[in-house]
């Protein structure tokens, strides 16, 4: 899979990309990074990207040629008004839709991903309107610039590529993947007792139905305290109660 970064900073992702699952899966040629700097599609000496908003308003703009000038060069087809659903162009911004483990995965079907990164107060609207097949955003808060998000979403979609991870079922069996709308169980590794902390007894049974079972009541304890709007509840309920126990097998049996 290939992903395309459109930025004025692409000396940021000299480092995010370096490291973990996704260097070695470009390693292994499983996936593809290419860093595309905005400012190459601009024609003055100054090589503007931004402006004023119409209107008045606080802070400055993305300007749509540059954006345009830069997709319709990195996917040609672009240019002669085709789109090929296998290239698609993402627009990261706060005013995006949430960016999920759904989205992850519809996203990822795609062949190569083309990432504007926002900047700035954000980008002429004509390039969510007009040229972007989708506005994503990774949370209901608003960053500096899109580049943060565009390492989040190449790092969540990568993990999702065939071979990239080492075990195959590691994705399958992680929060919201498996079972949509539940966290992953605790997890718990050696020494067995830490700190007068002991793993649940029943994870040593060797009792696989029993231990089946704990890790499905424990993830959904775990939901209901971290994350009860999963569930249909109160984000706000559970808060500052992470401590408690709130499945069968209680941490000190």
């Amino acid at each position: 899979m290939t992903f395309h970064v459109l930025t004025i900073f692409p000396e940021f992702f000299q480092g995010p990309f370096e490291h973990g699952i996704v260097a070695r899966a470009r390693e292994a040629g499983k996936v593809e990074i290419r860093i595309h700097n905005l400012r190459d599609w601009t024609h003055d000496r100054h090589k503007t990207v931004d402006d004023r908003p119409f209107g008045g308003g606080e802070g400055m703009l993305l300007k749509p040629e540059p954006v345009f000038a830069a997709v319709e060069t990195i996917f040609a087809e672009r240019a002669h008004g085709e789109r090929d659903p296998r290239r698609r162009v993402i627009l990261l911004s706060a005013q995006g839709r949430k960016f999920d483990q759904a989205a992850a995965r519809r996203l990822g079907d795609a062949a190569e991903l083309l990432l504007i990164c926002g900047r700035y107060e954000g980008v002429d609207e004509r390039v969510a309107e007009y040229l972007a097949d989708d506005e994503v955003a990774i949370g209901d808060y608003v960053l500096s610039g899109g580049e943060l998000a565009a390492a989040v979403v190449i790092d969540v979609i990568a993990r999702l590529v065939p071979g990239v991870l080492g075990n195959a079922d590691s994705a399958v069996f992680e929060s919201f993947e498996r079972n949509p709308g539940v966290l992953d169980c605790p997890q718990y590794t050696r020494p067995a007792e830490f700190r007068g902390w002991r793993v649940p007894e029943v994870l040593l049974s060797g009792n696989h139905e029993q231990i089946r079972r704990w890790r499905q009541e424990a993830a959904l304890g775990k939901t209901a305290r971290l994350r009860p709007d999963l569930r249909g509840g109160n984000p706000e309920e559970g808060a500052g109660e992470a401590a408690a126990p709130d499945f069968k097998y209680d941490r000190k049996n």
